[in-house]
């Protein structure tokens, strides 16, 4: 899916301040990319993607996914448009510690109506195409910071979604760790023509994105990019 972002604005207010976080950015992304929204803590990055999400009303400005304009979407709207359409990395993984990394894996599954009989099969795929079959029983607190994270992409993308977005999904790993996740959510592009969009401070994550657009105090600018994960091209 194509994301289409119109002179986005959003700010918050801290007491009697309003703090500007987003300042009226546009951006086209094409279906079956990867962009990398490089930025410091604080310039815009996690606001952005909430928006594409539907997970955050803009103050100005509008999303298009596909066609759908999810700014224009009632709670309830997003809800569904999300559950069919999206797929999110949260960051710090956000795995429900009581559930085993399968019992994660198909949360999303259920919400979608997957039948019983095929939900523990298609989450145990997920699960051995990042690398973790032999991990399937296993809670989180039994798994390494990389296969949490992991798990958290098989979870992403257990519902074949047509856009996967990540918010620092290699904030909390060594380099290795961090290179070897970049490369997963690389190939969710490649594999399954799904559009990523990954929000970083992470430099690395340039050698695997099309695309890299720097966000600076909520204004776009864009980065050369290295990688060519996706064949979709640079900048």
């Amino acid at each position: 899916m194509s994301i289409e972002v119109r002179g986005l604005r959003r700010s918050y207010r801290t007491g009697s301040v309003e703090v500007p976080a987003l300042r009226g950015l546009d951006l086209d992304l094409p279906a079956g990319s990867v962009t990398a929204l490089y930025g410091a803590s604080g310039s815009g990055k996690t606001t952005l993607l909430n928006c594409v999400a539907g997970l955050d009303t803009p103050d100005a400005g509008t999303v298009v996914v596909d066609g759908t304009e999810v700014t224009a979407l009632s709670s309830e709207q997003a809800v569904a448009w999300r559950r069919g359409a999206l797929g999110f990395v949260h960051q710090g993984h956000a795995l429900m510690p009581w559930l085993t990394a399968r019992e994660n894996v198909e949360v999303p599954l259920r919400l979608t109506g997957t039948p019983r009989r095929d939900r523990a099969h298609i989450a145990a795929e997920a699960l051995d195409e990042v690398g973790l079959h032999d991990w399937v029983d296993h809670l989180p607190d039994e798994l390494s910071g990389g296969q949490r994270q992991r798990v958290a992409i098989a979870r992403a993308a257990a519902t074949r979604p047509a856009v996967v977005l990540a918010d620092e999904p290699t904030g909390a790993l060594d380099e290795r760790t961090g290179a070897r996740i970049l490369e997963l959510l690389a190939g969710l592009a490649a594999d399954r023509d799904c559009t990523v969009v990954m929000a970083t401070h992470d430099p690395a994550t340039a050698t695997v994105a099309d695309r890299v657009v720097e966000l600076r105090d909520g204004r776009l600018r864009d980065r050369p990019a290295t990688g060519t994960s996706s064949g979709t091209g640079g900048p």
